[in-house]
């Protein structure tokens, strides 16, 4: 009977140790710290690993689409109407982008590389073949006419030659030769005052089979949140085509990569060759992936504000105090002097002057806002849509009598989405990470259940010990009568 007691006892004692010791692992949060070092440790840039195959040779497809806008009324622009375009796509590309010429610098603790991106066309998901002929402003003619507005003799020169070979503000070219590059003739004439001038002329034209420059990683070793941040671009720390050292600054990895562990408070920087600047992205919603859960950033509209609503922005107003409305980033420094104004696609986030400017703009969050959907706890890409236009400054330059009376307005040339989303297998392996973490997690509650499960089996076992004695006390007065 005591033997009995002793084990009833214990029982109960076992089942409020097992609660405590519960209680205090889900208020110290020992085992979600436990797993987020050992991820930590695994998230390094290093071979052999993982995430070094991926990084090195990224395995879901990666597809670039390009929206182009055709102009309808050429004539009525050059008399001051405002555009009216028809967008037309998509024009898609398989992307294979690996990471080249990897070589491990200072002790593991970065890495060299560069981006090699080749783009292969897909029929099977385009609008029509890359021979599809589409109207949009001459953009050579048009950064030829900038350079020299000012310069009398040249300008009347250019001109005249422009004229005799009916070279115009507005060309139509093929989609393949808007984006791969053709030969022009107003800059094939020029070669004869700059011979090493390139008279071929696409909008990412040398973007093909090639990459966007020499990079240098942290690899993540000495601290995870360095992982695939940038160190270095083309041997520098900061860029030269802003007027701030702020804005100048090479901020974050080249978006492809994120660190482990990451929060919904956090801010993620990266760095665009594409934007010739750094930006960043800011937690908007939870999102699922193929079953796997992920946080949703995307870039405020703060990050491309003009300098009223967002002071930071001074530096991007090139020449200085030449800034233009919320939503535009002039990138003309970093593209060879070409009028080029970056936004989001249809004006998004843009001022609505903007928009108003050009008949057939129709601004769209779901459509047109670039979105990262990362797995919080590997910093896994699960999804993301990058999503850029490319803008073409117009206005009337009285020495070009081949601008008519155009107005001055952004004109938008195209747009693309460069669009990925997790492959199957890398789900697979995703789904066992997410076990283990469910798992690992919810040990604490599975120790407080079994404390409750115990407690509850000793108040039974004391319920079943005190009930015979309380029975035998009543019988006694029965036997005695």
């Amino acid at each position: 009977m005591l033997l009995k007691s002793c084990c009833i006892y214990s029982i109960g004692i076992f089942s409020i140790l097992i609660l405590i010791a519960g209680i205090s692992l889900v208020l110290s949060n020992v085992f979600p710290h436990f797993l987020h070092s050992m991820v930590k440790k695994e998230m390094v840039l290093k071979n052999g690993t993982e995430a070094f195959g991926a990084w090195e040779n990224p395995p879901p497809p990666v597809y670039m689409q390009f929206y182009f806008f055709n102009l309808t009324n050429p004539l009525e622009v050059m008399d001051g109407d405002r555009p009216a375009v028809v967008e037309i796509g998509p024009y898609t590309y398989r992307e294979y982008r690996p990471m080249e010429q990897v070589n491990f610098l200072d002790n593991g603790t970065k890495v060299a590389a560069v981006n090699t991106k080749t783009y292969i066309f897909q029929p099977n998901m385009s609008r029509g073949p890359e021979s599809d002929l589409i109207r949009t402003v001459n953009i050579p003619a048009m950064t030829v006419m900038e350079r020299f507005k000012d310069q009398p003799f040249m300008a009347n020169l250019i001109s005249a030659y422009m004229r005799s070979s009916n070279e115009a503000l507005f060309t139509t070219r093929t989609a393949g030769e808007l984006l791969w590059g053709y030969e022009d003739g107003l800059l094939k004439a020029l070669k004869v005052f700059q011979p090493d001038l390139d008279d071929v002329v696409g909008l990412f034209y040398k973007a093909n089979a090639t990459n966007d420059g020499n990079y240098v990683f942290f690899t993540g070793q000495q601290n995870y949140k360095d992982f695939a941040r940038v160190d270095t671009w083309n041997g520098e720390r900061s860029l030269d085509w802003w007027t701030t050292d702020e804005c100048n600054m090479i901020n974050g990895t080249n978006g492809a990569s994120f660190h482990p562990v990451i929060s919904k408070d956090e801010t993620l920087y990266m760095f665009s060759s594409d934007l010739c600047r750094s930006l960043y992205a800011l937690y908007e919603e939870d999102v699922s992936v193929k079953g796997i859960p992920g946080y949703r950033f995307v870039p405020p509209s703060k990050v491309f504000a003009n300098l009223t609503v967002n002071p930071d922005n001074a530096g991007f107003c090139v020449p200085a105090g030449n800034c233009l409305g919320s939503g535009l980033l002039n990138v003309s420094g970093c593209k060879q002097g070409a009028p080029i104004i970056m936004s989001s696609p249809h004006f998004y986030q843009a001022d609505e002057k903007y928009v108003q400017d050009v008949f057939g703009m129709k601004p769209n969050k779901e459509q047109h806002q670039t979105t990262i959907d990362i797995n919080p706890l590997t910093g896994i890409l699960l999804q993301a849509a990058k999503k850029l236009q490319v803008n073409v400054y117009v206005e009337q330059i009285p020495t070009f009598s081949q601008t008519g009376n155009v107005r001055t307005v952004v004109f938008p040339v195209l747009y693309l989405n460069e669009s990925v989303v997790i492959d199957d297998q890398s789900v697979k392996k995703l789904q066992v990470v997410m076990a283990e973490e469910n798992i690992v997690v919810n040990i604490p509650f599975m120790l407080i259940g079994l404390g409750i499960l115990l407690g509850g089996v000793f108040m039974l076992l004391m319920c079943r010990q005190k009930a015979p004695e309380s029975t035998a006390a009543e019988r006694q007065p029965l036997l005695r009568s």
